[in-house]
């Protein structure tokens, strides 16, 4: 039987080689979408923030943890684990895109997963999340970041929407953008393609 996306997908269900899948947990279930797939042992990642929640006349100011999209999780896994996941979870939905004239879903390599990660768990109060088509990657040059917090971190430099100074963006292609402020000192080392 022919997969339904196509031959790349049947290459991978023949390698069972665990890829990261952007996906969809609707109605703000991305939260328990987690819980659900971390009791079946099933790696993911939501990207959060830090999140001030005000104080009112019965509780004190106090700080959580909030996803900074909603419905937006990862999920590291092999094909044939997810779609037997996902007939567990029927709220969890690939995200996709069209490829080859047919909608697939979108996977994510690895490498760009694991700088977004690394950037995403810094929880930096100066992070900007933006849609990929809100920023123009074209206009921009590669750089590495050299020293600081986000030391040794890759991505374009652009001046991004709503921001003075220009940002290092790293982005998921197609899913979701993360702007990095570089912070005082450090140096921006141009990369030659």
């Amino acid at each position: 039987m022919a997969c339904p996306w196509g031959e790349d997908m049947e290459q991978d269900v023949r390698d069972e080689r665990a890829v990261w899948y952007a996906m969809s947990a609707t109605y703000h279930r991305e939260l328990k979408a987690q819980s659900l797939l971390d009791a079946q042992s099933v790696s993911c990642f939501i990207p959060m923030r830090q999140v001030l929640r005000r104080a009112t006349a019965h509780r004190p100011a106090q700080a959580k943890l909030a996803p900074v999209v909603h419905n937006l999780i990862f999920v590291h896994t092999t094909p044939s684990v997810i779609r037997r996941v996902k007939r567990g979870i029927p709220f969890l939905q690939y995200l996709t895109w069209q490829r080859d004239g047919r909608r697939q879903p979108i996977v994510v390599p690895d490498r760009e997963m694991e700088r977004f990660m690394t950037v995403c768990r810094t929880m930096d109060e100066h992070l900007r999340y933006f849609k990929p088509d809100d920023v123009n990657l074209a206009s921009g040059s590669q750089v590495r970041i050299v020293g600081g917090l986000f030391d040794g971190q890759e991505g374009v430099l652009v001046r991004v929407k709503g921001c003075r100074s220009k940002r290092v963006v790293v982005m998921v292609q197609g899913v979701i953008a993360v702007a990095i402020k570089p912070e005082e000192g450090v140096m921006l080392e141009k990369i030659i393609v």
